[in-house]
């Protein structure tokens, strides 16, 4: 999934814009494979010792607004620079940001995140080890933001081959994973490889597939990935199916 690498100065709780789109800034130092915590709502990461893998599960504070990471990078309004306050308005049902000068509203959404899942003919999901944080030396599945100007296809197909050098082509929707915390909706597609070859990219430190039954579940690196991989087992390998939700 695609987020700003974390060679750079911005403190743990910052997020940028860059080239137009939101990119999560998460600080250097974890060693491949190792996880460290992070604080909720800042990524989809998954923090050591967390076990709480139910797609309902979410920071208590989420669903509350906009998340404090994000309302700290919306300041200013983007038609006149008037500062923005968070406040009623009428025929809102909810604190909205906005701009007293101009009347302009900041509504705030999630983004859209494409991801899939790409299936050997043995039956094997093909995973990358990410090469970038969050997550430097964990296990995903290739995926990241739409861009504006494509469909979730489109997307999903870019990603895959951009991360992987996999050609696929989506299929079945595994799962559709909200995460108020992030501010992303994640999607999940089956896909079928149709060309390419898996290679080392600059996203991925290695690129392999797995069976059902050899998936490294503590190296997953977000909580989506997993809730995605466990449907996707569900379905493929019922009796290898867990409880974890």
């Amino acid at each position: 999934m695609k987020f700003i690498d974390s060679d750079t100065d911005f403190p743990i709780s910052s997020a940028v814009v860059h080239s137009g789109r939101m990119f999560e800034a998460v600080v250097t130092g974890i060693p491949d494979g190792q996880r460290k915590p992070v604080p909720h709502g800042l990524s989809d990461l998954r923090a050591a010792g967390d076990v709480d893998t139910r797609p309902g599960a979410f920071d208590p504070s989420a669903g509350r607004g906009v998340p404090t990471w994000l309302a700290a990078t919306l300041n200013y309004c983007s038609r006149c620079g008037t500062a923005l306050r968070l406040g009623p308005l009428p025929a809102e049902d909810r604190d909205r940001l906005a701009c007293a000068a101009c009347g302009y509203i900041a509504y705030v959404n999630p983004r859209l995140v494409v991801t899939t899942l790409p299936v050997n003919e043995a039956g094997e999901v093909f995973l990358l080890r990410r090469g970038i944080e969050p997550g430097r030396g964990l296990w995903a599945q290739p995926g990241g933001f739409m861009e504006i100007d494509e469909t979730v296809h489109e997307g999903a197909i870019r990603e895959t081959l951009e991360e992987t050098g996999l050609v696929v082509e989506p299929g079945e929707v595994v799962g559709l994973y909200t995460r108020p915390e992030a501010a992303i909706v994640v999607i999940a597609f089956v896909a079928r490889i149709v060309g390419g070859a898996p290679v080392v990219t600059p996203e991925a430190l290695e690129v392999r597939p797995f069976a059902p039954e050899a998936i490294p579940w503590p190296e997953i690196a977000f909580r989506t990935s997993e809730w995605a991989l466990r449907d996707w087992v569900r379905r493929v390998r019922p009796d290898l199916a867990s409880d974890d939700r």
